[in-house]
């Protein structure tokens, strides 16, 4: 059989985050800040539908985890803001040949309710990742007082190859 070019397929990714919530501390989630009482607990700003977004796009390429490249025990990272950490991510994804074609992401968290913000979080992350907001799925959950002092995401994110990519070998 003659040796044909192998075009690169679809590749799915998967990452999660959580923190503990305190007070005095600023909530964001997907680079909007909530008004709140209590906040992530973090190096950075505690984002967990940031991280774990960046965490599924890193784990479709097999490429580890933000704490490689944004280890928590190093100073110079404190109180980064996650859009910075999505940004390099997402370039690695552009360098790999890839690109996002569509994310979702489950928040847990009790309080304070997420409906009334899913818009702006929605637009928040479709501006962030060039996606139009269709292809940004978000769900919002409680844990119904499972974890009252928690916030975590889930995320799945579905990456297809850059068109100028199609034709070479994968």
């Amino acid at each position: 059989m003659a040796d044909r070019p192998t075009l690169p397929s679809p590749l799915i990714g998967y990452g999660e985050d959580s923190h503990r919530l305190a007070e005095g501390r600023e909530l964001w989630l997907g680079g909007v800040r909530i008004e709140s009482e209590r906040g992530a607990v973090a190096h950075s700003d505690g984002d967990v539908i940031l991280h774990a977004l960046s965490d599924a796009l890193l784990s479709a390429f097999a490429l580890g985890d933000i704490g490689s490249y944004f280890p928590d025990n190093d100073p110079k990272w404190r109180g980064l803001e996650s859009r910075v950490i999505l940004e390099v991510v997402l370039q690695k994804v552009r360098e790999s040949g890839y690109r996002l074609l569509q994310l979702v992401a489950v928040v847990t968290l009790d309080r304070p309710r997420l409906g009334p913000h899913r818009v702006e979080i929605q637009q928040n992350l479709a501006a962030l990742t060039g996606l139009p907001e269709r292809r940004v799925g978000l769900t919002f959950k409680t844990s119904e007082g499972l974890a009252p002092d928690h916030v975590q995401c889930r995320a799945t994110v579905v990456l297809e190859p850059l068109p100028e990519k199609q034709g070479e070998k994968g």
